[in-house]
């Protein structure tokens, strides 16, 4: 016997691709995750976050801007640690956004199975 998975705020499932749903979200910040470890899936996840926050509730659309935001962010905070690794400060720059891109996506992960939107996506902090 097979359990169906459990349903996520809004009525979706934990893990979906469809926009509209809380699980595409959460497919999202996982492939965030992922990405520490094999970046591509970081990628993948932007494309998606792009692909689906037109079609999302405002709530939902929230989520997805967060996560555009997290990927472009760290990008350019990467870079800033990389150019200043030669003064050796970029070393500690690459660190905290190594862990400002971690909390960013554990807080996104939280409100989401909330069912909330994600306050503030557009902020620089955590």
């Amino acid at each position: 016997m097979s359990e169906s998975p459990t349903p996520q705020p809004g009525g979706s499932s934990p893990i979906s691709t469809n926009p509209g749903e809380s699980g595409n979200a959460n497919l999202i910040y996982i492939l965030y995750l992922v990405g520490v470890v094999a970046g591509v899936t970081t990628l993948v996840g932007v494309i998606m976050a792009y692909m689906a926050k037109n079609e999302a509730p405002d709530w939902l659309r929230s989520h997805y801007r967060n996560q555009i935001h997290i990927f472009w962010k760290a990008i350019l905070y990467s870079i800033i640690g990389v150019v200043l690794s030669v003064v050796l400060v970029g070393l500690l720059v690459l660190l905290v956004t190594f862990i400002w891109y971690v909390v960013r996506t554990i807080k996104g992960m939280q409100a989401l199975s909330k069912g909330e939107p994600y306050s503030n996506p557009d902020s620089w902090g955590f």
